[in-house]
């Protein structure tokens, strides 16, 4: 049974759980609610979550380790001269994957029985055939190594599938009847929810923390054979990043460069959008009546709806050349030689920050009580000096958290900055010239036929890690900030 069907029928059976669990209350207390412990939605909720929450927790679990399970043991029926390495190994897997998906969707469609499905062992074209019968494309014949281990994954799939939806709806089944035991008029119904939501809502806090974790380790781990195979001294100190393919421990792939560039357009986005950002905030939440704020901050939103490689056009056909023919040698100054630069790309990247600082800016400053407005105004301060004095000082925390969260988002913008800023790693303190950043040399690196075994192509891992700390340490910054300006105004 597909899992939305299967979650679908727990989520009905909690439902029902939600009806019944409130009426057995209600008919023990006589239908009188003031003999009732809590009220008669307490125990509705009671039996709904028991019914729900145990059913979707080995569900998310299953569905999470039961394609680890099979993938091992299905990789070990290929024969270890068919792969090299661990890449090729993965695409052997994906051509297994493939196989089996057709295979399900041949049976399904009549084109073959599912005896004929899992029993098939010779005629590896006639398979590549009916397979695109279904709209299976496959680049060459079935290995019959491959056909069999695409029958073990089907098996083993279908399976677990069973299993699954037999384990699911037992334990829905099961916390249905088990809640509806203990309700009585007596039941503390209340306390039991409150509780269940509490560790909810812990687990939900959790989530961010351990998806954290998890994406570090992911990049540590390929961060740390890179760091085997080139040293560690070229990477951080090296000032010149010119990859080749199959160029081993002596190509230089310098951080430097690309730290750089990273940096210097982040740099230029938020001279940009700061001031702009604050300023329109400052304007719609202090000065703009009613309707003009009604009209200018969706106007400014919209700016955040629009797809990053749209900025990245615009910068590349409309501002670059506008710079070009400024700044350029037919402009007269000869500075810009091409329409891809810093400056092209700092300038529409900070157009694209504006809507993160000014709508964040201007609720944080909506949010500060009023009193203190009119505390500053019964002082005889007028408006300008309130808020140079009372509402930025109060709100500086959150406006700085909002900064921090526009700067992230330079950090790691990269569509943008592949049309607008080049590809060019170079240390340069010239604006008007092409360089490229972290993000930008992460897609590069990993684009194409990438063997994982080369320094080129693991460096994107030590460059996704090198990005995750930089990030890490602005936040701890920007707590460092809120912190001291929170005791200072509290």
């Amino acid at each position: 049974m597909p899992a939305v069907w299967l979650f679908l029928i727990v989520l009905a059976l909690g439902l029902v759980g939600l009806i019944v669990g409130r009426a057995l209350a209600l008919r023990d207390a006589g239908g009188d609610i003031r003999q009732l412990h809590s009220r008669p939605g307490y125990y509705g909720a009671h039996v709904m979550l028991w019914t729900v929450l145990p059913a979707v927790a080995l569900m998310a679990v299953w569905l999470v380790v039961q394609p680890m399970v099979i993938k091992a043991q299905v990789a070990s029926m290929v024969p270890d001269a068919a792969f090299s390495d661990s890449g090729a190994l993965s695409l052997i897997m994906s051509d297994v994957r493939r196989v089996a998906d057709g295979l399900d969707i041949a049976v399904e469609r009549g084109v073959m029985t599912p005896e004929q499905a899992d029993e098939m062992r010779t005629g590896f074209t006639d398979v590549r055939a009916r397979l695109g019968e279904v709209g299976v494309a496959l680049g060459s014949n079935v290995e019959s190594y491959v056909l069999k281990a695409a029958q073990a994954y089907r098996k083993m799939s279908n399976y677990g599938g069973w299993i699954l939806t037999a384990l699911t709806l037992g334990a829905a089944v099961g916390g249905f009847a088990l809640s509806l035991r203990g309700i009585d008029k007596d039941f503390r119904s209340r306390n039991s929810v409150e509780r269940v939501t509490l560790w909810v809502l812990m687990l939900a806090a959790s989530v961010a923390v351990l998806t954290t974790v998890g994406i570090f380790l992911a990049l540590l781990s390929n961060t740390v054979e890179f760091f085997r195979i080139y040293p560690w001294t070229e990477y951080f100190f090296g000032t010149t990043w010119q990859p080749r393919s199959g160029g081993g421990a002596e190509q230089p792939l310098g951080l430097i460069p690309l730290l750089w560039g990273t940096l210097y357009i982040s740099f230029i986005a938020l001279a940009v959008a700061v001031p702009i950002g604050l300023f329109a905030a400052i304007y719609l939440s202090e000065y703009a009546s009613p309707r003009v704020r009604g009209l200018v901050k969706p106007a400014l939103e919209i700016l955040a709806g629009i797809p990053s490689i749209v900025y990245g056009l615009f910068a590349l056909l409309t501002v670059g050349p506008m710079l070009l023919s400024v700044f350029g040698p037919n402009g007269g100054l000869g500075i810009m030689q091409g329409a891809s630069s810093v400056m092209t790309a700092g300038l529409v990247m900070g157009i694209m920050l504006i809507p993160f600082v000014s709508s964040l800016s201007d609720d944080i400053i909506n949010a500060v009580p009023q009193s203190l407005r009119d505390g500053s105004y019964g002082l005889g301060a007028t408006n300008s000096e309130t808020i140079k004095q009372v509402i930025l000082p109060a709100a500086l925390p959150g406006i700085v958290g909002a900064i921090i969260l526009a700067a992230s988002r330079a950090i790691g913008e990269t569509m943008l900055v592949v049309f607008g800023a080049g590809a060019a790693g170079r240390l340069s303190m010239n604006p008007f010239e092409a360089m490229t950043t972290v993000t930008a040399k992460i897609v590069s690196q990993l684009t194409g036929d990438a063997d994982f075994t080369q320094p080129e192509v693991l460096v994107a891992y030590a460059l996704g890690t090198t990005l995750f700390v930089v990030t890490l340490g602005l936040n701890l910054l920007a707590q460092r900030i809120v912190a001291k300006y929170r005791e200072q105004y509290t």
